[in-house]
């Protein structure tokens, strides 16, 4: 069953009552004086009732067990793009060079979706790569010659604007292509039923979350961090930490980043940045990310900032402690950066007290 809201669509436990087919799943080191030490705990988040649900993206309660398979957008950033639509109901929100020094988001969709998402853009192998380490349904329009291989070959269970342009997919008309191609959540199930695809939730995402009444990690006092891809200031984001929300709001080139549906500022409980090894392969600037190698990262909650690790789990870059451990996220979104290995992120990431 899905539940309209007037500006939400919740996916209710009784979704996995609609039956579609089978499911093919074929740093630098910052230095710590006496004024930034953290000897307090950290604020958690909102406390679980006993007895309900979490949310497996989001470690949030949720009445019911959430059974919807994770679905996965491609969502165009450049700045004619923007504001863009449906990113506030994103449970995690991969950011990522795409060619050159513009970048483009993964939305992952799970336990909410919105009215309308958008605009969507083309697949790179290393998009598809994801989608396959959740077992996303994966929604794209366009791909590079990589991507198309890997689609066409089904790596994931998708959909594609080239296939479906004017139906699944609809063009705005207040914007110029590209920048102008949406989807709807009732037009991806659609779609799935079309690939016989199952949109039953059955590979699951491990995932680890503070508990109410557990305390922090003690890390680096930092209040906003921005981080630059390229000189452009277009692709210049800030997050400054709210005290009295315990979450993070974000700016790109001055300017909120706003959900166009709800008009809302997007609220985030953690901000993370993986680096990771990058290489142009051809003349259009595309991009190649090796999502597998770990290596350094940063994780920004609660106010306070940590030099971690960065690992591949079960197909999916995690955060995890110098033990190997998954590091505890707070409860609730998640904006998570993939930053190349040069210049590095002692260059492109940059804290303020």
């Amino acid at each position: 069953m899905l539940v309209f809201k007037s500006k939400k669509l919740f996916i209710a436990m009784a979704f996995s009552t609609l039956l579609i087919g089978g499911c093919s799943k074929d740093s630098s080191e910052v230095k710590e004086d006496d004024t930034k030490k953290v000897d307090e705990e950290s604020a958690i988040g909102e406390s679980v009732q006993e007895g309900s649900e979490v949310a497996p993206l989001t470690g949030e309660a949720v009445k019911e067990e959430i059974t919807q398979r994770p679905i996965m957008v491609t969502i165009n950033n450049h700045p004619e793009a923007r504001p863009q639509s449906g990113l506030a109901a994103a449970d995690i929100i991969y950011e990522m060079l795409a060619e050159g020094n513009v970048t483009r988001f993964l939305a992952v969709y799970q336990s909410e979706l919105p009215e309308n998402i958008g605009p969507v853009r083309s697949a790179r192998s290393y998009f598809v790569d994801l989608a396959k380490g959740f077992d996303a349904f994966y929604v794209a329009h366009g791909y590079s010659p990589e991507a198309k291989s890997m689609l066409s070959n089904n790596v994931v269970d998708n959909i594609n604007g080239m296939d479906y342009d004017g139906t699944l997919f609809k063009r705005s008309k207040d914007r110029v292509a590209p920048h102008n191609s949406y989807i709807t959540p009732e037009n991806i199930l659609n779609g799935a039923e079309k690939v016989d695809a199952s949109m039953i939730y059955r590979e699951k995402v491990s995932q680890a979350f503070y508990e109410p009444d557990e305390r922090g990690k003690i890390g680096i006092e930092t209040s906003q961090v921005d981080i630059y891809y390229g000189n452009s200031e277009y692709f210049h984001n800030s997050y400054v930490y709210d005290h009295q929300s315990n979450r993070y709001g974000r700016q790109s080139a001055g300017v909120d980043t706003k959900d166009m549906l709800t008009g809302d500022t997007l609220s985030l409980a953690n901000v993370l940045f993986f680096e990771m090894k990058h290489q142009t392969v051809d003349k259009e600037g595309r991009q190649e990310i090796d999502l597998t190698s770990g290596g350094n990262a940063y994780v920004f909650q609660n106010g306070y900032m940590r030099e971690v690790k960065w690992a591949n789990i079960d197909g999916i870059p995690m955060a995890v402690e110098e033990s190997g451990e998954l590091v505890k996220l707070v409860p609730g979104k998640s904006w998570v950066h993939f930053i190349p290995t040069s210049p590095g992120l002692q260059a492109m990431v940059k804290t303020q007290p």
